[in-house]
């Protein structure tokens, strides 16, 4: 069961990481969110968040850490659940919306064996 909730998470983190690198540094993904019709300090704020969320998701489990780690998976299910939106209205391709929802499948995966392990 470990092994399981590790690796989701550390998929999910390696993710938001990467996202958050992304948001910040490459020029395509910067044009994409500015397509997308969301303003630029939006833009950082999500880059952020995502690093935040992804520090939050790695670090080890406490009784006191665990609202912390429940509203951190909802907000990461939101900005996913908010991208699949987002990706919609703009008619992007097919392969967006299908790792989305892989993602959130993961997402998932990690909060279940999270609560079955330390709860």
């Amino acid at each position: 069961m470990k092994t399981i909730y590790w690796s989701s998470t550390l998929i999910i983190s390696a993710f938001l990481f990467l996202s958050s690198y992304t948001y910040l540094f490459s020029k395509s993904t910067i044009d994409g969110i500015k397509d997308l019709g969301f303003p630029d300090f939006f833009r950082i704020e999500l880059a952020v968040l995502k690093l935040i969320a992804a520090i939050i998701l790695l670090l080890p489990f406490t009784f006191t850490s665990l609202p912390v780690k429940e509203w951190t998976y909802a907000g990461v299910g939101l900005f996913l659940v908010t991208a699949v939106v987002a990706h919609i209205a703009h008619k992007d391709s097919i392969g967006i919306m299908i790792l989305l929802f892989i993602l959130m499948g993961i997402l998932i995966i990690s909060n279940i064996y999270m609560n079955k392990l330390y709860i």
